[in-house]
This record gives structure tokens, sequence and C-alpha cells, in this order.
């Protein structure tokens, strides 16, 4: 019996977050928490790979790993330069950024910036699917300041052969707060799957054939449990910031369980730590890769925990550091157990 799309076990994605989930993390993650199905990179800008850009897409820092590059740009040149790039690392897909809402990035029309002018965006798109050597996937957002914008972007989507299409439901304005438009992720997904009530929606037979991801807000079980009950049709979901609150994220949904090992916690942030000092070689940088991984992991501790989440903060040292994160795990532990 063939099966059907609500029987499909969930895939699990990396989301690509700036300074977070490079390389360094995702190796660290997967070991300690299992490998996931796809991770995405932090975006490559410009027409070539910066030094921090290349050691973070090089094949053997990630070994086993089933990672897609991003990129952002409004330039087919410069995309189809880079992606050439990464075609002679063996990449086979890559994955085009017209998702983020940062206002440096919108201000030169790139990320969700692209989305305010379809017409030229409809141009890159011919330009980049006509010479692209690898597979193009998107993550989008369904607009800029309008959700009826959404109406006009995924017609352009609905003309090309996108391998898979990630949708954050906000729009540019929204950045990562304001509310997710469920309507319009709704709309694209009875396009996607079953072609009913797509308001003659130009495109539907192909668009629904492109798979499509959900992005958006998942930081907990029942966020994800959610999602699965209104929509048993999508069967892949990108964490970001979830997976940085909570390491455990991916294991609970899956299992259904809360049960929290935090050995493995301890051991991943200790790798993190190593790893972090070998590839910048500098305690202080190091320290403020720490501190950025506990702004989030610190979101998760009760009250009990705010002198120890304090102390790493005003840290200057790694010992320091190390005192206050040793708190902080306790204050996890208890706080997850309660």
């Amino acid at each position: 019996m063939q099966e059907t799309q609500e029987q499909r076990q969930m895939q699990f994605y990396m989301a690509p977050m700036e300074g977070l989930t490079g390389y360094v993390f995702r190796n660290a993650h997967a070991r300690f928490f299992g490998k996931l199905d796809k991770y995405f990179t932090p975006f490559i800008a410009g027409s070539g790979l910066s030094h921090r850009e290349l050691h973070d897409v090089l094949p053997e820092h990630n070994r086993d790993l089933p990672v897609v590059p991003q990129i952002m740009t409004n330039r087919a040149a410069d995309f189809l330069a880079v992606a050439k790039r990464l075609e002679e690392f063996g990449y086979r897909e890559v994955n085009l950024n017209l998702g983020c809402p940062s206002g440096t990035v919108v201000s030169k029309g790139r990320g969700a910036g692209f989305l305010k002018d379809p017409e030229a965006l409809e141009r890159f798109f011919e330009a980049i699917y006509d010479a692209c050597p690898l597979r193009i996937s998107v993550k989008t957002r369904i607009g800029v300041s309008d959700a009826e914008e959404w109406e006009r972007i995924r017609a352009i989507y609905a003309r090309f052969p996108v391998e898979e299409l990630i949708i954050h439901p906000r729009l540019q304005k929204d950045f990562y707060k304001g509310p997710i438009r469920w309507d319009a992720f709704a709309r694209a997904v009875s396009c996607f799957n079953d072609n009913r009530d797509c308001n003659g929606f130009k495109g539907c037979d192909d668009f629904k054939k492109t798979p499509l991801c959900y992005n958006g807000d998942v930081h907990s079980v029942a966020a994800y449990r959610q999602l699965r009950e209104q929509y048993p049709q999508v069967d892949r979901v990108m964490l970001g910031r979830g997976i940085l609150m909570d390491p455990f994220l991916v294991q609970h949904c899956q299992s259904g369980e809360s049960d929290y090992a935090l050995e493995r916690l301890r051991d991943m942030l200790q790798t993190l730590l190593q790893e972090y000092r070998r590839e910048m070689g500098n305690d202080t940088h190091t320290l403020y890769k720490m501190k950025e991984i506990w702004t989030y992991l610190g979101l998760r501790i009760a009250d009990n925990g705010t002198k120890a989440l304090k102390k790493i903060k005003k840290a200057r040292t790694l010992e320091e550091y190390r005192i206050g994160a040793a708190e902080a795990l306790r204050a996890w532990e208890e706080t997850c157990a309660e």
C-alpha cells in the first residue's frame, strides 16, 4: 500500500541562524542529540566565499551531515557564481534566502526585501533556474508589508521547479515577534496538497508537486503537536531558536517523551567551547560565542537560575564562564524537572 502524506514521518531541519548554527554547532548537536534530516547554513552573500563562509561549507567540516548551503543575493550572476563553487565541493542543492527581515538586508533589496519587487524577482528566477547547476530550494516570508502580497509571490514560485519551499508565514515587517499569518500558510497548504480552495490560483497543478516545509515559532513539543494536528499534510519542519533554547526538542517531538539527560547537554557545551576555541584561537571570541549560546538556553531557566545567568553574562575569562555555566546547568535541570 502506498504511504499517504499523513502517514509519513516528519522530517526535521536546522534553520540557518547567522553566527549560531554554523558547522561547529551543527556537528556538536548531531553528535549528542542525533542527526537531523537537513542542515541549512547561514547565508552566503556576494559573488564569492569569505573565509568564514568557506570554512562553514567545506566538506571536511560537514562529514556525514546533509547540509544545504544558503545564498542571499538579488543578483543572478552572483548567485550562479556561488552555486558553481558549491558544485565543485560536491553539493547538489542550494537554498535561496527570501526570508531575512533585517533592516540592513531589506534596504539592499535582499532577503525578504526582494519580495517587494515581484517583477525583478521573477526575472531573477528565470535567470537562476535556467543556468544553475544545482537544485534550488527557497526559504521565504509571505510578503513585506501586506499579506495580500502572498498571492503574487506564490504565483512566481508556481512557475519554477522549486526543489522545496520553506515558508515562514510572517511578513517582513513582523520580524520574529509579529503574528503568524496562518491564513496565508493555509492557502499554500491547500495548493500543495489537495488543490482545493485555491480561489482560482493559477499554477496549482505544478505547485502541488513542490515539497512544503513549515518554519516559525516551533519552540516546544506543544507547538509542534499543534502544527501536526492542524496541518497533518505537512511533513517537514525547520527549527532554529527552538533548538537553541532546548537542544532536546527534536528528540522529544519524535518520542513524545520529556526526559532530560543533562550530561549530554553538558558534554555538548564543553565540545562547543573546545571547538570554538580551536577554530578562533582566541579566548575572548570563544567567550562571546558561549555567552550567545546561553542567551537562548537561558530562556528555559526559571528564576532560580537568574544569578547564574548573570555570572555568565559578566564573565571576563573562560574560568569565570565555567563557574557560571555549571550553576546555570543545575538550574536548567531543576527547571526541566518541574
